[in-house]
């Protein structure tokens, strides 16, 4: 449906979700907070109206009390709390510092990394690890979970999961319950199945890490990729 023939309440939302939030203009963010206009004025309106007081500053605006934007009609105790609330959470955020995310740099990071999902389980898990162009971990994800000496992955839910994580990079990684860290011919398949996807799609394979109670395995670390 075209933004046009929608309620003006309702494009701030439609505009974000076709648009992106870099589309939307201050007093729409504005609204969208709100939710809801008054009588004679939209959201957006009505936003436009309380930004325009403030000389359009969001420093001004955060310094306003609920009872200062409660004069404005069509702001009740709610929509003054949740403008509150809003700027106090952009507030915090630019206030903390960006956490760093984990590097990995070696074989024994990823096995740091997992062990503690992997390592005490009795049937078989396969995780994926997903990094940045710098090895950074992006986030990491459990795939399958299988019986007690297998679990298979779908390559292609494996690499919409990194395509999703913009990764450019991937390290996998399951578990043996019975301590034997020797890969199986699947394992070794399964493997080389995902180095390839990863070659056309240019996500790198960086490593398969089989990992048991205290000790773990890596292809990379065995040339085996």
């Amino acid at each position: 449906m075209s933004l046009k023939f929608l309620a003006e309440d309702d494009r701030p939302r439609e505009k974000f979700l076709l648009k992106g939030k870099n589309a939307l203009s201050d007093a729409e963010l504005l609204a969208i907070i709100m939710g809801s206009g008054s009588r004679d004025e939209s959201a957006v309106e009505l936003a436009r109206k309380i930004l325009q007081s403030v000389e359009n500053n969001w420093h001004h605006l955060s310094r306003l009390q609920i009872a200062d934007l409660m004069k404005f009609k069509g702001v009740g105790e709610a929509k003054a709390i949740s403008i509150a609330a809003a700027l106090e959470i952009g507030r915090r955020r630019a206030a903390q510092e960006i956490p760093e995310r984990t590097q990995i740099k070696s074989s024994n990071d990823i096995f740091l990394l997992l062990s503690p999902f992997l390592s005490d389980l009795q049937t078989e898990e396969f995780w994926a690890i997903f990094l940045n162009q710098n090895n950074r971990v992006l986030g990491k994800s459990q795939l399958s979970s299988g019986g007690i000496n297998q679990s298979v992955v779908d390559v292609r839910i494996l690499f919409k999961a990194a395509i999703d994580q913009f990764a450019t990079a991937l390290v996998i990684a399951h578990n043996h319950p019975s301590g034997n860290l020797k890969p199986s011919t699947e394992d070794v398949k399964i493997t080389k199945q995902i180095a390839e996807a990863g070659k056309i799609l240019n996500i790198q394979l960086l490593d398969h890490v089989i990992i048991a109670q205290n000790s773990y395995f890596s292809f990379a670390d065995e040339s085996m990729l």
